[in-house]
């Protein structure tokens, strides 16, 4: 089964998350199969906090991928956010 999860990256006490579909049996940080979008949770200023493609997580969803809690928090945060810009 496909999961649509979080990795992460950064250095210690700098996390940086990428948004990425993988195979549910993967390991956190291990191989996945496509890049989704990225987090980074202490952006400041001018910073994009959250990018997500969100066709691309469609797309997954219709395939059949679940969604990790967190990132379903970030999609709809990041779905509250967009009618507001635009």
């Amino acid at each position: 089964m496909v999961v649509i999860r979080l990795t992460r990256g950064g250095a210690r006490k700098r996390p940086f998350y990428h948004v990425v579909a993988a195979h549910k049996q993967s390991r956190r940080d291990g191989q996945f199969i496509e890049r989704l979008g990225y987090f980074n949770p202490i952006a400041a200023g001018n910073e994009v906090g959250l990018k997500l493609a969100v066709e691309r997580v469609e797309f997954w969803r219709q395939k059949g991928a679940a969604l990790s809690p967190t990132v379903a928090r970030l999609l709809a945060q990041q779905g509250a956010a967009q009618p507001a810009a635009a």
